[in-house]
């Protein structure tokens, strides 16, 4: 196979909160299985991500939680990165874009587009919060979505239609700042004239032609890239500023700029470019090799290097049509050979949303999971929303587990292992005469490694990993059908050669695994006691040879208990009761005052602190308790509407206070000699109106 070099990107993580299982299955894991492919067939990679810490929505959590912007960066910095560490996922360096040298490459960046003309200055009218006294960014704005109608949409797109807007687009526009509407205020930007790239942007993007030669195959680009893009471009580009009026970011490197930072989507991009830089700096390797042109890096006889970005759909235009005509107009660096960009990832019926808290964050389940960290990845993996969006259930990650991960691979596993440790202390048996089965089971061996590449380089992982689990479904099949537990009594010669063949098929196995269940695969290595890691020995039909001593082997899955799902669901339902009460405060609005009465209609109201004896619950009826009350002047029947709030025994004893004058009417055939005077919060729940102590049951309220 001819070795390439390759620049992998996944998509910078917005440092504003943490990681979520939607994330993981839509950009990092998926973006570290290819990786851990290409390492295995010996291409040079260089893996780059880094934590994006600019923009608006950095500073509104900062506001939100009373701190600094770097604060909140430092935080959720230093949480996903210890995620991904703990997950496993093997970036050559995860960067920040706080760092120095990242201000320093994206204002170069900057400087250079200015130099060259690529940018155009100009003035238009943007929002302003007057009790602030300051420009509001995209996201600083909240409004109506023109498109849906989406009451909550931000200031540069919907997330609930996916449009890309404006500020001004919005109908009826708030400030996130003052909640008030903002008014037009006149401010000065440099654009990108996106408006002047449609033509060569269209026939790159749909044919793979840029400047007259071919670029890449736009076959093999996903439909949902191709698609929105085309949108976009058929639809007209417009000039985008590349600037903001903020005081968080980089700033912009010219004269009379103060207060202008560079747009979030300008400056993060170029973050992969600065992390490689420092990557090469720590590990004495030329950045250029694996960003520029061929003719400007040192290696100018090699290939160039192929730049991939693994993104969710959201990012799809900035990764697929700005950051290439910044690219592109910057003059000396490589344009994307493919940008798989995946769907979005559902959890239990809903979307993920990290301002409701609707989520499996990353780092909770690895406090809670710890050693099933290839569970999950295979589940995510299985599941993943390469081209539809696709749905996680506690269920499904169960079954997943058990009967797959458990039932099949596991199961054969243990088989080809402990029948070995059985019959020949470990040691790998001889290889016998061939049948038809054999040999067709060796044939569909060899053939595996080669359609899993395939598969693979088009970006087809969950295709990818059902073929290296369908080689343990051939080699299930082979020991059931072959029965060597039965065969060892009549003929241990061809028992020898079963064996043989079941321990190539595992000794395989534990390699096709490597780059999706990392530390499952090392596992099977050790209890093959093999150290193979190289794609390339694939395929033959001694990876291990007669004699070859094996280890013990020990259970590779345990299987998912019903608690565990339980409890996920109990957590996630305790979720979502949360958000629906605080939904319920949030648009809870007192009662309109009553009509005004006089002093003497007030007078004639009898209310006097009572209490409560005793308390049972009326049949038939889920709302109601019947009261034995003392009032002070006697000793009263009284129904009231509170059991789905207070049981009979929390009520008994309490001083509480009571309308002793109202009509006795009967309910449910009690007869109710007054009221119990309640108060009610936004979410419908009632507490009693308690006296202070010292004060005892007969006392007036007047």
């Amino acid at each position: 196979m001819l070795k390439q070099r390759y620049t992998v990107t996944a998509a910078l993580p917005y440092t504003n909160g943490p990681l979520h299982l939607g994330h993981v299955a839509g950009v990092y894991l998926p973006a570290d299985i290819f990786v851990r492919f290409l390492r295995m067939n010996q291409h040079d990679v260089a893996f780059i991500c880094g934590s994006d810490e600019h923009g608006a929505a950095i500073t509104l959590r900062a506001k939100k939680e009373g701190i600094t912007p770097q604060e909140i960066v430092d935080k959720y910095n230093k949480i996903i990165a210890n995620s991904f560490k703990d997950f496993d996922i093997s970036f050559d360096i995860f960067h920040r874009t706080s760092s120095e040298l990242h201000h320093k490459t994206a204002q170069d960046f900057f400087l250079k587009l200015h130099e060259k003309g690529k940018l155009t200055e100009d003035t238009s009218e943007q929002y302003y919060d007057e009790d602030y006294n300051q420009f509001l960014a995209d996201r600083y704005i909240t409004g109506e979505c023109p498109k849906c109608q989406n009451p909550n949409a931000y200031g540069d797109q919907c997330e609930k239609c996916g449009s890309d807007l404006s500020p001004t687009d919005l109908i009826n526009p708030k400030s996130t700042l003052s909640g008030k509407m903002p008014i037009l205020k006149t401010t000065s930007h440099w654009y990108l004239p996106m408006n002047q790239h449609e033509d060569w942007l269209r026939e790159w993007i749909k044919n793979g032609v840029l400047d007259g030669e071919k670029q890449h195959e736009p076959k093999a680009w996903r439909n949902q890239v191709l698609g929105q893009c085309m949108s976009w471009i058929d639809g007209g580009l417009h000039a985008r500023a590349m600037t903001r009026d903020l005081d968080w970011g980089v700033k912009v490197p010219l004269l009379n700029s103060e207060g202008k930072v560079l747009y979030v989507w300008l400056d993060a991009p170029i973050g992969y470019i600065s992390a490689t830089k420092q990557w090469a700096k720590d590990n004495n390797k030329n950045w250029e090799d694996y960003w520029l042109k061929k003719e400007l890096g040192t290696n100018r006889t090699g290939e160039e290097s192929k730049l991939v970005h693994f993104i969710g759909k959201d990012n799809i235009v900035f990764h697929a049509i700005i950051f290439p005509i910044i690219l592109k107009d910057h003059g000396d660096f490589i344009l994307p050979d493919n940008v798989p960009a995946y769907e979005f990832l559902n959890l239990e019926g809903d979307k993920f949303s990290t301002s409701r808290n609707w989520a499996v964050w990353l780092h909770e389940y690895l406090v809670r999971y710890p050693e099933k960290i290839d569970e999950l990845k295979y589940t995510l993996t299985a599941i993943a929303p390469e081209n539809k969006d696709s749905e996680f259930t506690w269920k499904e990650f169960q079954a997943r587990v058990n009967n797959e991960l458990a039932d099949v691979l596991g199961n054969f596993v243990n088989r080809a292992l402990v029948l070995t440790q059985k019959y020949y202390y470990g040691k790998v048996p001889a290889l016998g005469t061939l049948t038809d089965v054999d040999l067709q089971v060796l044939a569909d061996l060899k053939a595996a490694p080669e359609k899993i590449s395939k598969l693979v380089f088009a970006y087809k992982l969950r295709d990818a990993q059902t073929e290296v689990l369908n080689v343990a479904r051939i080699g299930n099949k082979y020991l059931a059908d072959q029965e060597p537990w039965k065969l060892i009594k009549t003929d241990e010669k061809r028992v020898e050669t079963i064996m043989y063949i079941a321990l190539q098929i595992t000794a395989q196995l534990s390699q096709l695994l490597a780059p999706f269940l990392p530390k499952s695969a090392a596992k099977m290595r050790h209890f093959l006691n093999i150290d193979i890691e190289n794609w390339e020995s694939l395929g033959k039909t001694d990876l291990i040879p007669e004699g070859h001593q094996t280890n013990q082997p020990e259970i590779l899955f345990q299987k998912i208990e019903d608690s565990l799902v339980e409890s996920e669901v109990a957590i996630l339902n305790e979720i979502k009761i949360q958000h629906e009460a605080e939904k319920v405060a949030d648009n809870y609005q007192p009662a309109v005052q009553k009509e005004n009465i006089s002093f003497d209609d007030f007078t004639k109201l009898d209310i006097r602190l009572g209490t409560i004896l005793e308390a049972i619950k009326v049949p038939k009826a889920d709302k109601l308790l019947q009261l034995k009350v003392d009032t002070g002047i006697d000793i009263r029947t009284i129904v009231s509407g509170i059991a789905q709030h207070y049981s009979p025994e929390e009520v008994v004893g309490k001083t509480v206070s009571v309308l002793l004058n109202l009509e006795p009417r009967k309910i449910k055939g009690v007869e109710s000699q007054g009221m119990i005077l309640m108060a009610e919060n936004s979410e419908g729940k009632l507490c009693f109106v308690l006296p202070e102590k010292g004060f005892e049951a007969g006392a007036e309220i007047r």
